[in-house]
């Protein structure tokens, strides 16, 4: 195949290669989102197949995530915890890993900053509120960098590990929630003690969001200069698309996979921060929300671009609030939403066939025109 570099050589000039390189991006954009509205139309023949009217359904969504200044407010409390649980799975991604159990460490990572606030209580706000947010990084990153490390040193699949310790860290929480954590004055719902209000994260001015969606940005900034401005990225892509050759070049492979998946952990345990303390008030059944594998649709939708995920996570925020409006109006199941975003995820998976196959995105079908 005629590579990039030749075409202008070939008497097209550096128009015809900003072109070329211009389609090469454009196929990363315009698959998703075929994909995603492949989805769609497969979802609008599964509602006709039910007698719903698939437009009263697309209408509802957007009425209920973005028509309006409350919708927006419900779409962007949303944004936090997907932008964070997509990072999860974004960043070991560039190993080659696919780690799908962030579920786990937002819920540890949450429980985490609740018992964590108990402890500081009487602590200046400040203090308080950066330990709690450490204690559920701390916690999810150990949670996820334990899957890295099975994975190195013991050749474990990461993906199966991850889906199982999910499981368990939700079954931990339960544990510890219903137990040895729980508020007393807690009787219908079990939750550890309510946070004191200076220990609440309060919303942005202006924005009726929490704090953790500036959190997400600024986690998304961080992780697209780690990932394509440091050598550390550079290492850790060389070892996502060749592992022995990594390792001939004497990259630190195990080092990487146990480092990106710690870090990945840390920011879901992070989600969990912002979830009690912006959302919740302390820790209980409510953590498990299911924003972990949200943001395993939310990652492959943005190909594991950490700028890609804000706007995507922006969309399925959206999708994510409607799910309430489109229970009651079209009497349909609450996992309505659940339904449609596991049939643009089975197509997403699907088109990963179609990268470097369709023959308008290769240097070939450019260089005679």
């Amino acid at each position: 195949m005629t590579s990039q570099a030749q075409i202008p050589a070939r008497g097209h000039g550096t128009g015809a290669q900003t072109l070329i390189g211009l389609m090469f991006r454009a196929e990363a954009v315009l698959i998703p989102v075929g994909a995603l509205l492949a989805g769609a139309a497969a979802f609008s023949l599964f509602l006709l197949a039910i007698g719903k009217s698939p437009a009263e359904f697309y209408a509802l969504v957007w009425k209920a995530g973005f028509s309006s200044a409350f919708s927006w407010q419900n779409t962007l409390s949303r944004v936090a915890p997907l932008v964070l649980a997509a990072l999860c799975v974004a960043l070991p991604a560039r190993l080659g890993l696919v780690i799908i159990g962030g579920e786990g460490a937002i819920v540890l990572g949450g429980l985490a900053a609740a018992v964590t606030g108990t402890a500081v209580a009487g602590l200046p706000a400040g203090i308080g509120m950066v330990t709690m947010a450490l204690a559920g990084m701390a916690l999810g990153g150990l949670w996820i960098g334990t899957i890295g490390a099975l994975r190195i040193k013991r050749g474990v699949n990461e993906t199966i590990s991850s889906l199982l310790m999910a499981y368990i860290a939700i079954a931990l929480m339960n544990h510890f929630v219903e137990g040895p954590f729980r508020d007393p004055a807690s009787l219908n719902k079990p939750s550890t003690a309510p946070l004191e209000a200076g220990l609440r994260v309060g919303d942005m001015p202006f924005v009726a969001a929490h704090w953790g969606v500036v959190a997400g940005v600024l986690a998304c900034l961080f992780c697209w200069i780690l990932i394509e401005r440091t050598t550390l990225g550079f290492a850790a892509r060389i070892a996502g698309d060749n592992v022995r050759a990594a390792q001939v070049q004497g990259l630190p492979v195990s080092r990487l996979v146990i480092g990106f998946t710690a870090l990945g952990g840390a920011f879901a345990g992070l989600a969990g921060y912002f979830e009690v303390a912006a959302v919740h008030g302390s820790a209980n059944a409510s953590l498990i929300a299911g924003y972990g594998y949200t943001g395993i649709l939310v990652a492959f939708l943005a190909r594991h671009n950490p700028l890609a995920i804000l706007p995507v996570a922006v969309l399925l925020g959206g999708f994510e609030a409607s799910s309430g409006l489109i229970q009651r109006r079209m009497d349909l199941p609450d996992a309505t939403i659940q339904v449609f975003e596991g049939m643009v995820f089975v197509i997403i998976l699907l088109s990963e066939a179609l990268y470097g196959r369709l023959r308008i995105f290769t240097p070939a079908f450019w260089e005679h025109r």
